[in-house]
């Protein structure tokens, strides 16, 4: 049976929605496949089930090609195992936690490696059981604290969860690779475009991990790609140290006043009108800024570090963030600066007569990096740590030490590809999917042993791997429409053909319905428009639910004339009535 406007639970809506800020967003809510509930909270409509559903079914057979098998967990859990493995503490305010009235704590689940590995520790003990491979489909929650952009981020989402469970990481390997396989797969049926990148492995911990990001402006993801084939989430890029340099014919540091310097530029300007160099003047690249970062750990902690990087670049917030992981990161606060009277705001420097920051109590001192491009040898413009005052020629391993690297400066288009395969370019992506080797983390912390082959106890090795099933809603609609609607491809098209009875004859109506049958019986699925509405409004229907095919009966049925529209190309043409389906088929 095709399915009917008439009777469809749908109302389509001709204005943006007022707080929709990506096309995504705004055209399911108008074309009535979702609805909001409340901040990051939407409800299902029936159009937008169906395109859900295909999702996971296009998943289900995927993931059962690659040998796994389908469970379901609560999206309640208690707190304990979660615990076990830090994670209570390590979530922080980014999960729903509650109390019963017994006063035990729970949360809604935002992942679920825990009770997975359990469920294994609790049926499996020997090595012949594995490998095993399992998965669920499952609501997850996140206490997004900004919900955005529709279905991207929300504070409830559908997620397919894979886990992998191997006696050895050579098993490991084999799984992972299956699973990222199957992810190809699943994206290509889907008609995604899509870019596989390695990945930080932030919270989830583990070995190895890539993202499957669908490039688009929109995207909160940036990653760097190289001609040479590196691609990268700017998370996951690590940059060498850069080499030593002779650092023997540096000029001795000096320390000179410079009143109103506090900025770079300002530094850059003293610089070359008071201390001009004859080989080329003085930039911000010859500056070295020290930034002074904040991090609480996830039990609250609260500790300051300090950071050297060039002054022609700026910390990127989420590689500092995955740097300093499980940490927390922001920029120092004056409180913080009122515990540590050597840090003189904006003329800090990497020493105060050759030792390292101090607190109030001589045992606070503060750990100082550099940024892997200070090379050992080289001289720097910084902050002579006296108010009004900097220091020049201050030269690595000579006047100044680090505690170690911090690669937390931004990644720039032209950079050298990590892996020296050619200059990087930055582009923005939406995240589809993600896949790690988690190894024995969770093993490890939940006690998930079985016997090898020798009989002795050894710990299972894991792998994890997820995909966005209502993220992908979105990112589909993102990457396909146009100014007038959606256009689904139709592996997940709520129908693959839409027709259009524009007109108030009967003999309209039952050309239409006789179409309908006719494409159902060669396989098709149809959307029947068969509403009392006018022409104009059934146009512009059809071209915002975004069926592959629109199929309008109206004027010209009188001479067997319909006329057949393919949204994805725009193609619109006059076809005699018992061609039309002959053409969509042929085309499919």
């Amino acid at each position: 049976m095709p399915i009917r406007l008439s009777t469809l639970f749908l109302r389509t809506l001709r204005e943006d929605p007022a707080d929709a800020e990506v096309d995504s967003h705004k055209l399911l809510v108008r074309a009535g496949y979702i609805r909001r509930n409340g901040p990051g909270i939407f409800a299902w409509l029936p159009l937008g089930l169906m395109v859900k559903n295909k999702i996971e079914q296009i998943v289900r057979e995927e993931m059962a090609a690659a040998g796994s098998q389908e469970v379901h967990f609560p999206a309640l859990l208690p707190k304990e195992p979660y615990e076990a493995t830090g994670r209570w503490e390590e979530y922080g305010d980014n999960i729903f936690r509650l109390k019963d009235r017994k006063d035990a704590d729970f949360l809604l689940a935002p992942t679920h490696e825990e009770v997975f590995t359990l469920l294994v520790r609790d049926l499996y003990n020997s090595y012949k059981d594995l490998p095993l491979s399992i998965y669920q489909i499952q609501i997850k929650y996140r206490d997004e604290a900004r919900p955005r952009a529709g279905l991207l981020r929300g504070r409830e989402f559908v997620m397919k969860d894979a886990y992998s469970f191997d006696v050895d990481d050579a098993g490991l390997a084999n799984s992972y690779q299956a699973q990222r396989d199957a992810y190809e797969r699943i994206f290509t049926r889907l008609g995604l475009e899509y870019v596989i990148v390695k990945a930080d492995a932030g919270a989830m911990g583990g070995s190895k991990s890539e993202e499957f990001l669908c490039p688009a402006e929109i995207g909160e993801d940036t990653f760097v790609r190289s001609a040479g084939g590196f691609a990268a989430n700017v998370e996951a890029v690590k940059f060498a140290a850069a080499p030593e340099v002779d650092g023997s014919k540096n000029p001795p540091a000096q320390v000179h006043s410079s009143p109103n310097t506090p900025t770079i530029q300002t530094l850059v300007d003293f610089s070359n009108a008071n201390h001009p160099r004859s080989e080329n003047a003085w930039g911000a690249s010859d500056t070295l800024k020290n930034v002074v970062l904040a991090l609480t750990s996830p039990e609250g902690k609260r500790r300051l570090v300090v950071v050297g990087i060039p002054g022609d670049r700026d910390v990127d917030t989420k590689r500092a963030e995955a740097w300093f992981a499980p940490e927390d990161v922001e920029q120092a606060t004056e409180s913080d600066f009122a515990k540590y009277p050597d840090l003189v705001k904006g003329y800090i420097g990497p020493t105060k007569n050759g030792k390292q920051f101090l607190g109030e109590k001589a045992e606070s001192k503060l750990p100082y990096f550099v940024d892997p491009r200070v090379a050992k040898g080289s001289a720097w413009i910084t902050g002579a740590n006296q108010d009004q005052h900097h220091v020049w020629n201050l030269t690595y391993g000579r006047d100044f030490e680090a505690d170690g690297i911090a690669d937390i400066a931004e990644v720039r288009a032209g950079d050298p590809s990590p892996d020296g395969s050619g200059p990087l370019e930055l582009a923005r992506g939406i995240e589809i999917g993600h896949v790690f080797q988690l190894g024995r983390k969770y093993a490890e912390a939940l006690d998930l042993k079985v016997l090898d082959e020798n009989g002795k106890l050894v710990t299972v090795t894991m792998g994890s791997y997820g995909i966005g099933v209502t993220r992908l809603v979105a990112v589909i609609a993102e990457q396909s429409h146009d100014d007038k609607g959606l256009i689904w491809p139709e592996s997940v098209a709520p129908a693959q053909l839409h027709i259009v009875a524009a007109g108030k004859e009967d003999s309209v109506f039952a050309a239409a319905e006789q179409l309908a049958l006719e494409a159902e019986e060669l396989g098709l699925t149809v959307l029947l428009d068969d509403r009392k509405v006018s022409p104009g409004v059934k146009f512009a229907d059809a071209e915002l639910l975004g069926m592959p095919w629109v199929i309008v009966c109206g004027r010209g049925i009188e001479q067997g004339e319909v006329e057949l529209w393919q949204r994805a190309s725009g193609e619109r043409r006059n076809l005699k009535l018992e061609s039309a389906l002959a053409e969509i088929t042929r085309r499919k």
